[in-house]
């Protein structure tokens, strides 16, 4: 859940710049409600599998500054930690490719779906 909410904290406030200068949030690892609504694209006051995986899928090309098809440590230097980028690296070849960043992100999201209804909330 940790990797779930810093990833997707750090580029919403990639994505939309206002929103990098909302207060905190109340719990660690929460989005802001701006956030979730960001990511809601139906308004259905939820974040479903398929919203997130879309929103996931443009962040992955996002980050990728360099335009290879791969992140590089030094693209997700704000994001993940040397362990964390270690664990997404699922090939061990010193890059995360977009399968293995979707993978991780999505395992995330099944973690945070406490409920498992394919929901956050």
């Amino acid at each position: 859940m940790k990797t779930l909410a810093l990833v997707t904290t750090f580029i919403l406030c990639q994505c939309v710049g206002a929103m990098a200068q909302q207060p905190q949030p109340q719990q660690p690892g929460s989005m802001y409600q701006g956030q979730m609504d960001r990511l809601d694209a139906n308004t259905s006051k939820t974040v479903d599998r398929s919203e997130y995986e879309t929103f996931m899928g443009t962040a992955f090309v996002s980050l990728d500054k360099n335009k290879d098809g791969n992140l590089q440590a030094g693209e997700t230097v704000q994001i993940l930690s040397v362990e964390q980028f270690t664990l997404t690296d699922a090939n061990h070849d010193g890059r995360i490719n977009k399968s293995e960043f979707m993978q991780r992100v999505m395992a995330d999201f099944a973690t945070a779906d406490h409920d498992r209804n394919g929901n956050l909330q």
